[in-house]
């Protein structure tokens, strides 16, 4: 049930369609390169989109094993679930590197999807993190931005998806001290945004994944046996986590 939403280099788990008969046989590489999108049965009316970056596209999971929160969702609800996650993908603005920005191709990876009746939002992160750091000549554009900026942006999803009868819900941004993303002022407005979509009454249902995925000790930090090793991103038990809490939505 996963469906990459446009034909930009993002990750996944098979060799490029033009690759010869066999040539999946230990081929490294973990992106879809031609693959527009995956269909729905057209007979199905409860599909759920999860939207967002890498994160929703499950990066940090064992490759090639199904070990995305979108894969566990699907075995806990039954219903399909179509990944609608691109690596490095933001809110707010376009990137030559990791696509258009959310609020625009919402309409066509959430909106004209058929069967869905709800879309799960987990986006913003590289919005707020990749201004901290220098290091990454891809983390381009990277303003400096304020959480009110990110909230009008999740508001104007919000609109959409109501426009068209879906169900918007919003996660919390995931913990992600000791990260590339990671700064002080990241860290403020990561806190901000995520009070907002939590105590707002603006989303028809929230999910806390910062909370359930954050180190009781250190809670800017994601907990050592959900992290994937880069602070960032979640390992497969952290997806199984963050599908078990969306399903409560369902």
């Amino acid at each position: 049930y996963q469906a990459p939403p446009v034909a930009t280099p993002q990750r996944g788990y098979g060799p490029p369609l033009h690759a010869p008969a066999g040539a999946g046989c230990g081929d490294p590489r973990e992106s879809f390169y031609f693959l527009p999108a995956v269909a729905l049965d057209a007979g199905r009316t409860d599909g759920v989109v999860l939207f967002g970056d890498s994160i929703v596209d499950g990066f940090g999971s064992t490759p090639g094993a199904n070990r995305r929160w979108s894969d566990a969702l699907t075995e806990r609800t039954g219903r399909p679930v179509l990944g609608a996650g691109i690596g490095g993908n933001l809110l707010l603005n376009d990137s030559a590197w990791y696509g258009e920005k959310g609020v625009r191709r919402f309409g066509r990876d959430v909106l004209e999807q058929a069967g869905v009746e709800a879309v799960v939002v987990l986006l913003g992160l590289n919005d707020i993190g990749f201004s901290e750091t220098d290091e990454q000549p891809t983390y381009k554009p990277a303003p400096v931005l304020e959480a009110e900026e990110l909230i009008d942006g999740y508001r104007e999803l919000i609109r959409q998806a109501r426009g068209r009868g879906l169900r918007a819900i919003g996660a919390t941004l995931l913990p992600f001290g000791g990260s590339d993303h990671w700064g002080e002022r990241a860290a403020k407005v990561s806190r901000e945004v995520n009070g907002w979509i939590l105590g707002a009454g603006e989303w028809d249902a929230v999910v806390d994944l910062n909370e359930v995925l954050a180190d009781p000790g250190d809670p800017d930090r994601l907990r050592g046996v959900y992290d994937s090793g880069d602070h960032l991103h979640p390992n497969d038990a952290g997806y199984e986590v963050m599908a078990e809490e969306v399903a409560g939505c369902f």
